[in-house]
């Protein structure tokens, strides 16, 4: 019996003993007893847990642990990517969402990133210096901590200076990574200088010390955004981009700011759930999706058909995603029509519920009226203060570039944008004009940060993974809904639609041979990576790391989930109950 399947067969059992108990009105929680953090490694969730211990909140928690997963998962984030944080204040109740999404260089404009035949230039597009983006993620630390902490920057970066300094044990991701960039990487000898040990790359047990990428974090701690975007550290990026072949201007970096942004907000079942706006693309996504979706009941279906409607939805969602979808601050996003339920019903009224619909029959164009990579982070502290943070330099080990002298890994997320319209991108997601690169412009992301509240409960959760991590999510609050715990949520098997191309794709194990012959038989075309009973290829194929913290009320306690595919991926607890 599949996970899902068992875990809602337990919900079943215990109902019971759940009715009675409703009939006491409970006495909830107001504030957690205690405080909990899940990242992609444990040195950052161990930083997060030193920062809270000296006095800070769930904001200089992040602080934290977002710099310190910006020294030891150079394959998914860094200082010179970006994400996104949602930020909820328990004093006041209120959330918000920090874009610091990076933006388009002046020099970066389409025709840059074509060949002399007029294709898109692969190389170019996600190699090198044009393939990066001014970097976001420095200015999001110093706004966070100065707007939102209670202690100095110095402090809460202080436990990403000393693992740059002191050095960590590279795991075996790491290296595989490394091994798979390595061509590029050794282009340019800023990184060279990082990456190789006596002309040797970096190997698995190695202990990877970043004397110049600690040096540029004691200049944000010290001198906050000047001391990255300006001064010695912006003088070094600007060189090192210039000698790699590139055109970043001065006044552009010194120019970067972080976006303040409204977060989407819509009801699922007894679910509120709060989540990412533009130029994310994944709130709309999501509010699309389980809006279609709550018009069934998933719980009392077989697999199959479960499948069958939740990839449905995900079809249309993605199809909306790839022409309407953009930096809010450029394009008029219909965003009201997206995120509203007749919307929602509407686009539930054409699925079939036993037939699949092909995707060259939804519109291929615009109706009048949008694995690895990245990494994310989950954070409730004693006073309710949390924080969900996502954050990425696209591809493993982003553009390969480091500028010499920083440490710096800068990113490739102008690969993000529809450099040519119509010509899918590196997760092979399209887009057209909303999406296209302007100066100053925020490429459109997949990153979906995600609070969920109901009368009991209060869940942080989101993950890396590309063009997957909405899907992602989709199944994490499903699973959460269904009565699942936050490590059953995490280790949840994945399946992935996203309009075109026109398939299924799935984890190795994620459907049984049954399902997964329920599924073509609806006219589905699943690609199975996994068991070749199940019609597989008998590879192994996973993807995703999503970490998780939950607040029962109920019984006031925390726990975490942290993504069992990611074995330096951790989850705390500092509670007397846990």
């Amino acid at each position: 019996m599949k996970p899902f399947a068992r875990s809602l067969l337990l919900c079943a059992l215990v109902f019971p003993s759940l009715a009675l108990a409703a009939q006491q009105p409970p006495v909830l929680a107001t504030q957690p007893d205690g405080a909990a953090i899940a990242s992609g490694h444990k040195l950052a969730t161990d930083a997060g847990m030193e920062i809270l211990a000296k006095g800070g909140n769930a904001f200089d928690a992040a602080v934290a642990v977002s710099s310190t997963l910006s020294v030891v998962e150079p394959i998914s984030s860094g200082l010179g990517g970006g994400g996104f944080f949602l930020l909820h204040d328990a004093s006041t109740g209120k959330d918000v969402m920090l874009d610091a999404r990076e933006t388009s260089p002046e020099s970066a404009t389409p025709e840059q990133f074509l060949d002399k035949n007029g294709e898109l230039d692969r190389d170019r597009s996600v190699n090198g210096p044009w393939s990066a983006g001014i970097p976001g993620l420095p200015a999001l630390l110093v706004q966070v901590a100065r707007d939102h902490g209670r202690l100095p920057l110095t402090e809460s970066l202080a436990p990403a200076i000393r693992v740059a300094r002191d050095g960590f044990p590279v795991y075996a991701r790491m290296a595989r990574g490394y091994e798979s960039r390595r061509e590029v990487m050794e282009r340019y000898p800023g990184t060279r200088e990082v990456y190789l040990r006596n002309g040797r790359p970096i190997a698995e047990g190695d202990l990877f010390k970043q004397p110049e990428l600690a040096r540029t974090l004691q200049l944000l701690a010290e001198k906050g955004f000047d001391g990255f975007y300006r001064g010695e550290t912006g003088k070094k990026l600007l060189a090192g981009v210039k000698k790699a072949g590139g055109r970043w201007t001065a006044e552009e970096l010194a120019g970067y700011t972080v976006k303040t942004r409204e977060p989407i907000v819509f009801n699922y079942r007894d679910w509120k759930i709060t989540t990412a706006s533009p130029p994310s693309s994944g709130g709309i996504a999501l509010a699309s999706m389980l809006q279609m979706l709550e018009g069934w009941d998933l719980k009392s279906m077989d697999e199959a058909h479960r499948t069958h409607l939740v990839v449905e939805a995900m079809r249309r969602a993605y199809r909306d995603r790839t022409f309407f979808l953009g930096d809010p601050d450029f394009v008029d996003i219909p965003q009201k029509v997206l995120t509203s339920r007749d919307y929602a019903q509407g686009l539930r009224a054409t699925i079939h519920p036993e037939k699949a619909t092909p995707s060259d029959l939804l519109s291929g164009q615009p109706t009048p009226l949008e694995d690895d990579e990245t990494t994310h982070f989950s954070i409730i502290d004693r006073d309710g203060n949390r924080v969900g943070g996502t954050q990425t330099v696209n591809l493993l080990y982003g553009s390969g570039l480091i500028p010499a002298g920083t440490g710096v890994l800068l990113n490739n997320e102008m690969d993000d944008f529809a450099l040519k319209p119509g010509t899918p991108n590196a997760f092979g997601v399209m887009g057209y004009e909303a999406n296209a690169p302007k100066t100053g412009k925020r490429m459109l992301s997949s990153m979906t940060p995600t609070f969920m509240e109901n009368d009991d409960k209060v869940i942080v959760i989101g993950t890396p993974g590309g063009s997957r991590i909405i899907t992602m999510v989709l199944l994490g609050i499903l699973g959460y809904d269904a009565g699942l715990s936050a490590q059953q949520v995490a280790a949840l098997p994945r399946y992935h639609h996203q309009w075109l191309p026109d398939e299924i794709s799935a984890e190795s194990g994620a459907f049984d041979a049954e399902t997964a012959k329920q599924l073509q038989a609806m006219g589905h075309k699943v690609d199975l990576p996994g068991d070749t009973a199940a019609g597989g290829r008998g590879s192994s194929h996973v993807w995703g790391n999503l970490q998780t913290v939950e607040w029962d009320r109920r019984s006031n306690t925390l726990s975490g989930g942290t993504d069992p595919r990611n074995p330096v991926g951790s989850a705390a607890v500092d509670s007397a109950k846990n």
